[in-house]
């Protein structure tokens, strides 16, 4: 009965002819998932806890009861009269419907995505292209100018460096250049391997694609110019998550340096 009532929200967002006396446009079909389905909103039950009790993350959920129907139609015609405009809504893509007794719940939800983060290659390729393409034109990093500067290439072994101090900095939730235990770029670079006469470092937190790590770091006056010093020619970079993060922030780091 309560997937019945799913199945009559769509219909309705297909063809809903109008809402509260107006005209009303189609939206698209709501997914139907079975885990807002299960979960019970009792009095004095938040939403927003129990859904993540229930293991569903979500930026945005509403919960619909009404009482008395005896069937889904029914329902359907209720809830329909009182809330067209948030069955309508396209802020929500799934719905999960349940019946207890002679209450019908109904909960909206627009699920939590994260966004794929680019495999070790893939990194590799766009952000050495997204460098490069920066130092090819002269730029201004807050008051400091600089000419254009020759193409860097990839170096795995600072890649290893930096990936060491992401996932540091993942693990025990810190945001720096400097390690808890004291340790800094060149110390890190250092214990990687890497025989360096320059070396430097961008770090960012949040950003979930190489392009959007690339423009928070030109944004930044010294990060710009770490991007921009004519000094150094190889790079390596890495992002890491912590599972245990609840909001899953990629922690990035970028190492230059000059062998």
């Amino acid at each position: 009965m309560s997937d019945e009532l799913a199945g009559l929200i769509n219909a309705y967002r297909s063809a809903p002819g109008t809402c509260a006396g107006r005209p009303a446009l189609p939206a698209e079909p709501l997914t139907s998932e079975r885990v807002l389905a299960s979960v019970h909103i009792g009095a004095g039950t938040f939403l927003e806890s129990a859904l993540k009790q229930a293991g569903y993350r979500s930026d945005l959920a509403e919960m619909i009861s009404v009482t008395g129907p005896d069937n889904a139609q029914a329902a359907m015609a209720a809830i329909r009269d009182k809330y067209c405009g948030r069955i309508l809504s396209s802020e929500f893509s799934a719905v999960g419907t349940a019946r207890f007794g002679n209450e019908w719940q109904v909960i909206l939800a627009h699920p939590l995505v994260f966004p794929t983060l680019p495999e070790p290659g893939q990194l590799s390729q766009e952000l050495v292209a997204l460098v490069n393409q920066a130092r090819a034109t002269p730029r201004t990093c807050g008051t400091q100018s600089f000419g254009a500067a020759p193409p860097i290439v990839w170096n795995e072994t600072l890649s290893q460096a930096a990936l060491g101090h992401s996932q540091d900095m993942a693990s025990k939730r810190y945001f720096s250049h400097k390690e808890p235990g004291g340790s800094d770029p060149a110390a890190r670079a250092t214990r990687a391997g890497y025989r360096w006469t320059q070396i430097s470092e961008n770090i960012a937190a949040g950003q979930h694609s190489v392009k959007e790590a690339m423009a928070g770091w030109l944004d930044s006056p010294g990060h710009c110019a770490n991007i921009m010093n004519p000094a150094v020619t190889e790079m390596g970079a890495a992002w890491a998550v912590n599972p245990a993060n609840e909001n899953r922030t990629p922690y990035w780091t970028q190492m230059f340096g000059r062998p």
